[in-house]
């Protein structure tokens, strides 16, 4: 069984930091043969969209609006998925996904299979 659990969210203040994880089960970074693990957001009336994604073979891409403020990285021998997020400001506040997908990395969130229950980025200014 397939599961993805998210932790590490929470309420800052602007210009604060966060460090997100997703642990993930039944998949494995280091024996799967091509995945892309991503993180999305979605604020409240909002789209659901990517963030940042990291494939098998290390490679990452982020979207503009994190770029330079947000690091993603895994950890294959706790099979965890991380986001780094500094310089917080109140446009990042969102319930952040992380998921999966048996394929090259996407922006777009349709495309993924399996996905994590979220975790809550309140930013206050």
């Amino acid at each position: 069984q397939v599961q993805l659990v998210e932790s590490g969210g929470g309420s800052v203040q602007s210009g604060g930091s966060l460090r997100l994880s997703c642990a993930v089960s039944g998949l494995s970074f280091s024996r799967s043969s091509r995945y892309c693990v991503s993180w999305f957001r979605q604020a409240p009336g909002q789209e659901r969209e990517g963030v940042a994604h990291i494939d098998r073979d290390g490679s990452t891409s982020y979207a503009d609006s994190g770029k330079g403020r947000f690091t993603i990285s895994r950890d294959s021998a706790k099979n965890t998925l991380y986001l780094q997020m500094n310089d917080l400001n109140a446009e990042d506040t969102a319930m952040y996904y992380c998921a999966w997908r048996t394929s090259y990395c996407s922006g777009s969130w349709r495309v993924y299979s399996y996905w994590g229950q979220g975790t809550q980025v309140t930013v206050s200014s």
